[in-house]
């Protein structure tokens, strides 16, 4: 498998994203590189869930992997936009853009 999905749901606070950073180690322990992690679902995100995203993302790159993030409802984006987190994470639209972005990364 070149990439796995992990999808949170609802409210994503420290106690969640740490369930979400385990998951991730998980997937990487098994192999896969690039993870999206789809936050459709996602109706509020706190300070405690950011740091969680961030401590995540340098785990994923020290695995020498790849994170990306998509389908950031209005109230995230926001968040993310006000605290520079935009410019530190891949942000794709939706789904379908990281899947064409990641085919174009792939080759």
């Amino acid at each position: 498998m070149s990439h796995k999905v992990v999808q949170p749901t609802e409210l994503l606070d420290g106690i969640s994203a740490n369930q979400l950073r385990r998951e991730i180690t998980d997937v990487m322990t098994e192999g896969v590189k690039t993870i999206l992690v789809d936050l459709q679902d996602v109706t509020f995100m706190n300070s405690s869930a950011i740091g969680a995203l961030v401590a995540t993302l340098k785990a994923v790159r020290a695995g020498g992997g790849e994170m990306f993030l998509c389908s950031l409802n209005d109230q995230v984006r926001i968040i993310f936009e006000l605290t520079k987190m935009d410019q530190i994470f891949k942000i794709c639209a939706d789904r379908q853009e990281f899947e064409q972005k990641f085919a174009v990364t792939a080759n």
